[in-house]
């Protein structure tokens, strides 16, 4: 009877229900015979056991509905933990066997020494729904506390299409033992941290209960600091008091978030159509970290990238089907309007303005509802960067932003609170073309309902993307190891602004943006990007370009960049066909193969691409430009010559190696090289190019990845070393001027080489490094270093390029 119940109710179960399964690091899963495997998890329902049972199938996992032999009884594979709750209120449920049978198990382990049999919890969740402070009748049936069978029927049918099944990491029972015993006191823990462990992973999938907007502007209202500056408002402008609390209220509306659970369910619905019709895949990598952090208990404060509108969607999307709470997004203002603003609001965006300065209202108000997300536990993503970077490379921090976040942390919130950098990378940007006319000088398009027409109409294949989760940042550890008073600053009413603050987070910004470049996503189109970028009027044969790809990766494989960078399984040849497919570059066929090339408009466009990753070869391409450049070198020579050189542009790019790191990481190349026998090395210690082998040449386009960057600090050293003393504007504004002669003498298309900013980054760390100096009227000067990083460009830098520069 008891399977024929269970086929008849599968009928209905298999059309009703659609699951989606998560295992935590499924690859560790070691089950060994399927006879020793069992699964635990909260509810006795025959729904959940089947819809359990089709992930079990997905995943080629023994069947939950089979019954166990152990130590010659019958038992059920699968232990519940609370038995479904009666329909009439007065009547409490029973008791379930799962004490029974965890006491079973833990005593035959005791018999049989060599018994170790797998307990696996499994969570079930329907629809994802967190609570409110305010229930109403969807709530009463998203609500999973033991459901009674009618109200279970409803939860399938109108969630049964958002279900979530999540397997957590088998227990092992013998270890149980072994460490705990196999008596009652045992079971009974086993069975307590099964159910602790089951709420956290619930709270953390679907996040902390739901504030409507009128309790959070009560909420807000009620915040001592909101209060006292009402006040001085109403005072300082002559104003009453409701004037202000008027002006003050409109503001909340404007920047307040109006999360609603079934926005997010049918933008999965339609982002999961979108993402099939745009990308032939999204891969995302580290998405465990996620899990880990929301389940201990972590504020996770997501700090991504901004390369395009498209992030919002992504990342959030991306975030949604790591069973995680979904975050709380920080968008700029004018992604407020119609039909977006009402859409984004819903799903979790909450708006600032570009700028608070000269409005204190404003800037109280938002930092506090700032506050009040982080104090309610809700996880928050904003963009460090401010704005979406138009050359491809990460922007300079604002740390507005995470100034705010540490200052809410001076109000005492017990939660430890953690960024999560993320890059995300993709090998089609849908706004590059507008990027490029902006940095001509065009204005930047104003977001309209026309735009997104205009874009849905362009819509094309766009590749892949690429999410990818770097190393989290605890901000509690990070203050702690760097202003270990930091607690002493911590007032909940009103904290001061202590000294520390912004030393702090410039540092802790930068730490971000390094975690994010350390995360990066090497893909066919930015590979292809670097590699005709580098090459002779920007085009080589098929084969060429096929077996640059391949060495290309083979040396990151060899020599990572960080452990964090995502490096493509796809052989050369087959990149080759992809960045084909997506129309980036031209093709031109004859009898003795294909010709790959790039026109003037593309390599305007590819620059953006080859800048995504540009930071990952800056070391083997300094280390291949010497071995191109000198002669020979010893290995100490070649690791002095590579700091110099990795020190002034580290902070420019946001490069994370320290000295062990460059010397770990140069000798590792050099090692590589040598086995490919592209380099050989004296008995006397010297490196040198093994002329030998024809395929030695395979180093020149690595070593010309850095040609720009080694341009740009000549022609600052140029100017300082003709023009010293000379103003900081001065220095700059030469600089610039001669950075655009030289792309128009040298075919130099990138917007990045002529931007004023990289300049001035150049300037920063010739100062920072000690080859320049200020003297008494604040001019620069050059120092006594300048003359061996003088000698050590002019090995690197071609010589047309230098001749054009010296001759300027």
């Amino acid at each position: 009877m008891r399977a024929l119940f269970y086929f008849l109710l599968s009928l209905p179960v298999r059309l009703l229900v659609k699951c989606k399964v998560i295992p935590d690091n499924a690859e560790t899963f070691e089950l060994g015979d399927n006879k020793d495997v069992f699964y635990i998890v909260r509810h006795q329902s025959a729904s959940d056991l089947l819809a359990l049972q089709m992930a079990c199938k997905s995943l080629n996992m023994p069947d939950p509905l089979e019954s166990v032999v152990v130590d010659g009884q019958q038992m059920d594979r699968c232990i519940c933990l609370e038995k479904p709750s009666s329909i009439f209120p007065w009547m409490k449920p029973g008791k379930t066997r799962a004490m029974s049978s965890g006491s079973a198990l833990l005593k035959a382990h005791q018999k049989d020494h060599e018994r170790n049999a797998k307990l696996i919890p499994a969570n079930l969740l329907w629809g994802r729904k967190p609570g409110k402070a305010k229930v109403n009748v969807s709530d009463m049936i998203a609500d999973e506390t033991s459901p009674n069978f009618l109200r279970k029927f409803f939860i399938v049918l109108f969630l049964g299409r958002d279900a979530l099944v999540r397997f957590s990491e088998p227990v092992s029972l013998r270890q149980v033992v072994d460490t705990q015993g196999s008596d009652d006191i045992a079971a009974r823990k086993l069975i307590r941290m099964a159910r602790i462990h089951f709420h956290r992973q619930s709270v953390a999938t679907t996040g902390p209960r739901l504030m409507d907007l009128h309790q959070k502007f009560t909420a807000l209202f009620a915040n001592p600091a909101i209060k006292r500056l009402i006040k001085e408002e109403a005072k300082s402008k002559g104003k009453s008091e409701e004037e202000i609390k008027k002006q003050a209220r409109g503001m909340m509306k404007e920047i307040a978030a109006d999360y609603r659970p079934v926005t997010i369910r049918l933008g999965d619905r339609v982002l999961t159509w979108l993402w099939n019709r745009l990308y032939n895949g999204i891969e995302v990598k580290n998405g465990d970290r996620l899990r880990e952090l929301s389940q201990a208990g972590h504020e996770i404060i997501y700090v991504p990238c901004h390369r395009s509108h498209m992030d919002y969607l992504l990342l959030t999307y991306v975030i949604y089907h790591q069973a995680v709470a979904t975050p709380r997004i920080a968008a700029g203002i004018n992604l407020n309007f119609w039909p977006a603003g009402p859409i984004f609001r819903k799903a979790g965006a909450f708006f600032i303005r570009r700028s608070f300065r000269g409005n204190r209202l404003y800037s109280t108000i938002f930092r506090e509802y700032l506050g009040l997300l982080f104090t309610l536990g809700y996880p928050v993503k904003y963009y460090t960067e401010g704005g979406r970077s138009r050359t491809g490379r990460l922007l300079q921090p604002k740390t507005g932003m995470i100034a705010m976040t540490v200052q809410s942390m001076l109000k005492g919130i017990e939660r430890p609170l953690t960024l999560v950098p993320v890059y995300l990378g993709y090998e089609h940007v849908m706004e590059v073309a507008s990027y490029h006319k902006e940095l001509k000088g065009s204005g930047k398009q104003k977001e309209s309902i026309f735009g997104i027409i205009k874009a849905i109409r362009k819509l094309r294949n766009y590749g892949k993307g690429y999410v990818n989760f770097g190393e989290p940042i605890s901000i509690n550890d990070y203050l702690d190891s760097n202003v270990p008073e930091w607690k002493e600053s911590i007032d909940p009413i009103d904290p001061p602004k202590p000294k520390w603050l912004t030393p702090t987070v410039n540092g802790l910004a930068d730490q971000v943006m390094t975690e994010i470049n350390k995360a990066a996503a090497l893909n066919s189109v930015t590979l292809t990007a670097l590699i005709l970028l580098t090459s002779e009027n920007k085009a080589l044969t098929r084969k060429e370009l096929e077996a640059q790809l391949d060495f290309f990766i083979e040396v990151q494989k060899a020599a990572p960049f960080s452990k964090e960078v995502y490096i493509p399984h796809e052989s050369g040849k087959e990149l080759v066909d992809s960045v084909i497919s997506l129309n980036k570059v031209d093709v031109t066929d004859d009898k003795m193969g294909q010709l790959i090339s790039l026109t003037d408009q593309a390599c305007l466009e590819m620059s953006y691409y080859r800048n995504n990753i540009l930071h990952t070869y800056m070391l083997p391409s300094v280390v291949c430009r010497l071995l191109n450049t000198y002669d020979k070198l010893t290995t100490e020579e070649i690791d002095t010559k590579v700091e110099q050189l990795m020190q002034l542009i580290k902070a420019e790019l946001f490069l994370w190696h320290s000295h062990d790191d460059i010397v770990e990481q140069t000798e590792t190349i050099l090692k590589y090289f040598e086995q490919q026998q592209l380099i050989k090395q004296s008995k006397a210690g010297y490196w040198s190019i093994n002329a030998e082998n024809k395929s030695s040449h395979m180093l020149n386009l690595m070593s010309s990845c850095i040609s720009e960057t080694v341009q740009r600090y000549t022609i600052v050293l140029n100017i300082v070393n003709s023009s010293s003393p000379i103003a900081r504007s001065a220095l700059e504004s030469d600089a610039t001027t001669l950075a655009e002669r030289m792309s128009k003498l040298h075919n130099i298309n990138a917007p990045e080489f002529i931007d004023r900013k990289a300049q001035t980054a150049v300037v920063n760390a010739l100062r920072d490094y000690g080859y320049i100096e200020t003297d008494d009227t604040g001019s620069f000067i050059k120092t006594d270093k300048l003359a061996s990083l003088d000698e050590t460009l002019e090995h690197l830098i071609e010589p047309d390029v230098l001749q054009s520069i010296l001759h300027t």
